[in-house]
């Protein structure tokens, strides 16, 4: 299985590890079946993602893309967070083994979660953001486009 450099820096030298005590948003997704667990956490202040952290239970490929992931959102706006695909954490790895794909679909459901989290602490909606889907129950298929 081929890795990229950067899948593979960012697994030996994973970004924002860690918590963030009291974060305006935490989300945990997990596949119990591939026993990868993603948490990820961020600070938002004035609707722009100042921190974010996470803590992954899982293969290299869902290290690196959980670290990926933060270094993407940090910084942004919430609407640009919200644009923040497996896609867009793929390509800013230089790409993914297709068995490790769905390592990135859980990144992007973390960071959503994440966001769903702060959302609904602060009772605000935010365009385009949908709950989380109930993650045990789903087995993700990526779509192919």
């Amino acid at each position: 299985m081929q890795y990229s450099e950067k899948v593979m820096d960012h697994f030996m030298n994973p970004r924002n590890v860690g918590e963030i005590e009291d974060a305006s948003g935490v989300g945990t997704v997990g596949n119990a079946k591939c026993g990868d667990i993603m948490k990820v956490y961020l600070k938002i202040e004035d609707n722009v993602v100042k921190d974010a952290k996470f803590k992954t239970f899982g293969c290299g490929a869902a290290v690196a893309t959980s670290s990926m992931a933060t270094e993407l959102i940090i910084g942004k706006t919430i609407e640009e967070a919200l644009k923040i695909t497996n896609k867009s954490v793929m390509e800013a790895l230089d790409g993914l083994p297709p068995v490790k794909v769905h390592c990135s679909c859980l990144a992007e459901e973390a960071l959503q979660s994440a966001l769903w989290d702060y959302a609904q602490k602060n009772n605000i909606k935010i365009e385009g953001l949908e709950p989380p889907k109930d993650s045990d129950h789903h087995h993700h298929i990526p779509n192919e486009e």
